[in-house]
C-alpha cells in the first residue's frame, strides 16, 4: 500500500499544492511552522476522518477562506484509488472514493491505513486513560468497521444513559423504566466492543515482545484493564448484569460507573509500570515497540503494510532507536518530517521535499 500523490488547496497554510509520492521514503523538511505536520494531517484525514490535533473540520481551512479541499491518490495489493475530500465553513463535509459519496465514517476508514508516530504519543504511555483507549480504537476502527459502528453507537447510548441517570439522581425514579432499555443497549454494543479489544490487545502483546526485546532488550507486556468484569462465556449477558448490579450506585453517581468507556491497559518493562516507573528513555521505547507492533498486526491482517507517518519523531530518539526504526522501515512507504536532514546520514532511496511557507520543492 502506498501514496501515489496528493493535492491541497487552501487546507492549513497551502493555497494550491500538488505532490508526487515516491513508494518507499519521502522525507519533508524545513523550519518549524513552515507546513510539514500539516502534509501529515491530510493524509491522516483519509484514514481516520478525522484530524488527529484539531477539535473541529473547520480549524484546517485556510484562514479568510472558505473551505478546503484535498485529493490523494493511492494503491494497494488489488487496485488503484482516488479519494475526495472537501469541508466548508458552514460545517458540510463531501467524502468521496472513486467517484463514490461517503457518508459514514465506518466506510471510509477501511480503505488507506496509515500509522502515525509523533512526539505526542508519549501521551500514550504517561496520559489519561482515554489517550490509551483512543489508541485502541483508532488501530481496530481502521480494519474493523463493524467495531466502529458499535463504538459510535456505545458512545451515543452512553451519553443518553448518562443523561437520565442525572435526571434521575436530582428529579426522581425511572418510572417508565426507561434505563433499563438503555442498559440493554449498552450491554450489546460494549460486549462488541470488549470481544474485539480482547483480541486485539492479546495479540498486540505477543507481536510487541520480541520487538521490544530488540529495541531495549527489555522484557514488555501489556496488559488489559477492562471498566466491567465479564464472563467469556456469555459477554453481553454478563455485561448486562453487571450493569443492573451497579444501578443504585449509578443513580447515587449520576453517572454511568462500568463499561467499555473505563477500559484501559497497563505496559510494564521488566515488570515495573512504564508510566508510573519508567524513564523518559523506557517509556519512547514502550511507545516505538506499540506502533511498530501496531503496524505488524496490521500487516497480518490486510497482508500488506500501512503507510507510516512520522512526525518529527527522529530527534526524540537516541541513536540506537533510531537505527532500529530506520531497519524496520525500509520495506514501506514512509512520510517522515525533520528540521534537520543530517539524521538521514546520507542513506540512499529518499526522495526529499522542502517545505517552507505552505510551499513544496522537490
Amino acid at each position: 500500500m502506498y501514496i501515489k500523490s496528493l493535492t491541497l488547496d487552501y487546507f492549513r497554510n497551502y493555497e494550491h499544492e500538488s505532490i508526487q509520492l515516491c513508494p518507499t521514503i519521502n522525507v519533508f523538511y524545513g523550519n518549524n511552522a513552515q507546513g510539514k505536520t500539516n502534509l501529515l494531517e491530510a493524509v491522516y484525514l483519509f484514514s481516520n476522518g478525522r484530524s488527529h490535533r484539531a477539535k473541529s473540520d473547520r480549524e484546517l481551512i485556510k484562514f479568510n477562506k472558505n473551505l478546503f479541499s484535498l485529493n490523494l491518490e493511492f494503491c494497494d495489493a488489488n487496485r488503484e484509488y482516488n479519494m475526495q475530500m472537501r469541508v466548508s465553513k458552514d460545517g458540510k463535509k463531501l467524502i468521496k472514493v472513486n467517484n463514490v459519496g461517503i457518508k459514514k465514517l465506518s466506510m471510509l476508514m477501511n480503505y488507506l491505513n496509515v500509522v502515525m508516530f509523533s512526539p505526542e504519543d508519549l501521551d500514550i504511555i504517561k496520559g489519561s486513560p482515554s489517550v490509551r483507549r483512543r489508541f485502541i480504537d483508532e488501530a481496530i476502527s481502521q480494519l474493523y468497521p463493524k467495531y466502529l459502528s458499535n463504538l459510535i453507537n456505545y458512545q451515543k447510548t452512553l451519553a443518553q444513559k448518562n443523561s437520565l441517570l442525572k435526571n434521575i439522581k436530582y428529579s426522581g425514579t425511572d418510572t417508565d423504566n426507561v434505563l433499563s432499555a438503555w442498559n440493554i443497549q449498552l450491554a450489546g454494543y460494549g460486549s462488541v466492543i470488549y470481544k474485539y479489544r480482547c483480541d486485539f490487545i492479546s495479540k498486540l502483546n505477543d507481536m510487541s515482545k520480541p520487538i521490544h526485546k530488540d529495541i531495549a532488550d527489555e522484557n514488555f507486556e501489556i496488559i488489559y484493564i477492562p471498566g466491567i468484569k465479564l464472563s467469556d462465556d456469555n459477554t453481553e449477558k454478563s455485561f448486562l448484569d453487571t450493569l443492573e448490579q451497579n444501578q443504585k450506585r449509578e443513580i447515587e453517581a449520576g453517572t454511568c460507573l462500568v463499561g467499555t468507556h473505563r477500559d484501559d491497559l497497563k505496559l510494564f518493562v521488566n515488570d515495573s509500570e512504564a508510566r508510573v516507573f519508567g524513564s523518559q528513555g523506557q517509556q519512547r521505547s514502550c511507545v516505538l515497540t506499540l506502533k511498530i507492533a501496531e503496524t505488524e498486526y496490521i500487516k497480518s491482517i490486510k497482508d500488506e503494510y500501512p503507510v507510516l507517518l512520522l512526525d518529527d519523531i527522529m530527534s526524540e530518539l537516541d541513536v540506537n532507536r533510531r537505527r532500529y526504526l530506520w531497519e524496520r522501515i525500509t520495506d514501506k512507504q514512509v512520510l517522515l518530517t525533520c528540521t534537520d536532514i543530517d539524521i538521514l546520514n546520507d542513506r540512499r532511496n529518499i526522495s526529499l521535499f522542502k517545505i517552507n511557507g505552505g510551499k513544496i520543492i522537490r
